[in-house]
């Protein structure tokens, strides 16, 4: 949640996508024969009712040739700025904003595009955004055309999505496979009484042996590649591992059961 606000993802937003999710996954992976979902059973399986079963539907239809993404209402603002002929310049350009007014001021700005945040609110957030400027104490200017409260690197956030999809595609497997199917290496080292006098020689150790260990396997994998040539009908898979440092704060709770299993290695 806390890289969610971070990036300017609002409760919203998560709940849009996860129905939308919920009906995609619900429409392809359970019908049968290799035929879509129908609509009852997409309703039973998200637990989301007909209507907006088919609503979600038609937007995914629609996204596939047009994708449109999920934006808070801060940046539908600063998309409307960079966009609405009521707000630019000449030139095309965002034009600074009279912050109170009716046509063309900032507070109409707010009032189409967010509505419900109040005026002084949303000129704060921005503000503290860097997504907003303000010039001669009566007008704002825009910086940026999107919101994001923490300057993030975008391809950064990439990474960890795929991080996070990768992790989590190895538990669905290894919790739903066929018997048939070897599972996939999933293992952790914990503890919850590690001094954080420690940590230093912790980060240490992992940089030193993680990397080897990481070096090695991707020697491994690079010696198993199909050569380019062979490739060209897609045959390869993708296949790799990951290592991550685990740190956290350990509750009174988890303290006192730690007392009885001090170490886990799973």
């Amino acid at each position: 949640m806390l890289l969610l606000l971070k990036s300017g993802i609002s409760w919203k937003d998560l709940s849009d996508l996860a129905k939308e999710k919920f009906v995609t996954v619900a429409t392809d992976a359970f019908g049968i024969r290799g035929r879509p979902t129908n609509l009852s059973r997409v309703a039973i399986l998200s637990g989301l009712d007909r209507r907006e079963v088919a609503r979600l539907r038609r937007r995914a239809r629609e996204q596939r040739t047009a994708p449109q993404g999920y934006m808070s209402k801060p940046t539908q603002l600063l998309h409307a700025w960079y966009h609405d002929l009521r707000y630019l310049d000449p030139s095309g350009k965002p034009r600074d904003l009279e912050i109170e007014g009716e046509d063309g001021s900032f507070a109409e700005l707010v009032r189409r595009y967010a509505p419900g945040i109040p005026l002084v609110a949303m000129i704060k957030e921005l503000r503290t955004a860097g997504a907003i400027a303000d010039v001669d104490g009566k007008r704002l200017r825009a910086l940026k055309r999107s919101y994001i409260p923490r300057d993030l690197n975008e391809n950064l956030v990439r990474l960890w999505g795929s991080e996070l999809q990768d992790l989590g595609t190895t538990c669905e497997h290894n919790l739903y496979r066929d018997q048939a199917d070897p599972p996939r290496f999933d293992r952790r080292a914990i503890s919850l009484r590690v001094d954080p006098k420690s940590l230093p020689q912790f980060r240490e150790m992992l940089e030193r042996e993680g990397q080897a260990f990481l070096e090695r396997m991707d020697d491994w994998i690079t010696a198993h590649e199909l050569d380019a040539g062979s490739d060209e009908q897609g045959t390869g898979m993708r296949v790799g591992v990951g290592v991550y440092h685990i740190q956290d704060h350990v509750s009174r709770v988890k303290r006192k059961q730690a007392r009885s299993a001090p170490h886990t290695a799973d």
